[in-house]
């Protein structure tokens, strides 16, 4: 299954007591049209208010392709407009939305200048950031590295330690600005870390060198501040079987 939403309406992607997640909805309105529970397993755990371009599902349905048209029509009309379905592709019956994805970007949205359209998906940054600053830590951190300086503490992972591809500010225009972030995996919490802790750099806070220390010390103390949700979007998955 091939999807987007906007996350400002959901508590994150994964199913969980008492709140509404992207997962759950897409569940209740499989479970409608089919007539029978259908689980499905996500690309990744998006947290409460993240959005996704780009969200890959997999789900086992007794229905020929033929037929999954129709089902991403019912499925539109039942999730609300806050989730778009885009539509479904056979894929190998061992094959795992999560496990299989060999890349992830993740971009996160910043303005300069206040605009009362821009505030509900991009952060409103100060236009004295230093993004040359910015952009020389962000490219000290590419490689495979531990990572747990910028993890929440006392996750699930057998590991911290991810294969970080791309790391760079973009200007868009003169008021706008992009971070565009590729790893092969991410850790909860970590892309919102690494743009805070990048933030302190463009604020004078931090020297760009001042990033190498943070990774080895693999103590979340280190890293700045967890950067606000609404701003960042699931961009892009990769996989090593057919592009979806």
């Amino acid at each position: 299954m091939h999807l987007a939403y906007r996350g400002a309406p959901f508590h994150g992607w994964q199913s969980q007591p008492n709140a509404v997640s992207v997962q759950s909805t897409i569940e209740d309105a499989l479970a409608r049209f089919m007539r029978r529970p259908v689980p499905i397993v996500g690309a990744g755990r998006t947290d409460a208010g993240v959005n996704a371009r780009m969200m890959i599902a997999h789900l086992d349905l007794e229905l020929a392709p033929e037929a999954t048209p129709r089902l991403t029509t019912a499925l539109n009309s039942m999730v609300g407009r806050d989730i778009a379905i885009y539509g479904f592709r056979p894929v190998a019956p061992d094959a795992h939305a999560r496990f299989d994805a060999i890349s992830r970007t993740y971009h996160y949205y910043a303005h300069t200048r206040k605009s009362p359209f821009a505030h509900a998906l991009s952060w409103q940054a100060s236009p004295l950031l230093d993004f040359e600053a910015m952009n020389e830590a962000a490219a000290m951190m590419l490689g495979r590295r531990d990572f747990t300086s910028f993890s929440k503490l006392h996750t699930d992972t057998h590991t911290n330690i991810c294969d970080l591809r791309e790391a760079r500010w973009q200007r868009i225009d003169d008021d706008n600005w992009r971070f565009v972030i590729t790893a092969d995996r991410f850790l909860r919490n970590m892309v919102r870390a690494v743009v805070g802790t990048l933030v302190d750099v463009g604020r004078g806070k931090l020297a760009p060198g001042d990033i190498i220390d943070i990774i080895e010390r693999k103590d979340r103390c280190a890293a700045g501040t967890s950067m606000p949700g609404h701003a960042l979007y699931l961009w892009d998955i990769t996989y090593p079987y057919r592009s979806v």
